[in-house]
């Protein structure tokens, strides 16, 4: 199993507004791939503070209708594990990301991983690499 972090489920299904470079679109390309595989079945895991940052970006690039049929989709999805996050969990993560100077939800990925024993996230998020975690796609 690999957690799923929420650039790929943005990347994978917001359509741009712009003529993406290259390296945009591979990332996007590379993002709708692994959506594919998920929908298709592939067992991942990711958090609820993780698709609260997805429901943040479609309500306000796409709009809410979107952001909510998204979600429901992904919450009914059985091969999708969203675990809840508590205070300790997020505390947690706030000091490793102080300590490791990555974003905080990275850090909160980063220990649940850890806690689970997964090793490969599906991101595009570089930050990861301070993390020493396999970054697939």
């Amino acid at each position: 199993m690999r957690f799923i972090d929420a650039n790929i489920f943005i990347y994978a299904v917001l359509k741009p507004k712009r003529e993406l470079n290259e390296k945009e679109l591979e990332i996007k390309n590379a993002s709708k791939e692994i959506f594919k595989r998920v929908n298709a079945g592939e067992e991942v895991i990711t958090t609820v503070v993780h698709l609260t940052e997805v429901a943040n970006v479609l309500e306000d690039v796409a709009n809410l209708s979107h952001a909510i049929s998204f979600l429901k989709d992904i919450l009914l999805k059985r091969n999708v594990i969203v675990e809840e996050v508590n205070n300790k969990d997020y505390m947690e993560s706030v000091l490793l990301a102080e300590e490791k100077r990555v974003s905080i939800n990275d850090a909160l990925a980063y220990l649940l991983m850890k806690r689970e024993g997964i090793e490969d996230i599906y991101t595009s998020d570089k930050h990861f690499e301070n993390l020493n975690v396999r970054m697939v796609n």
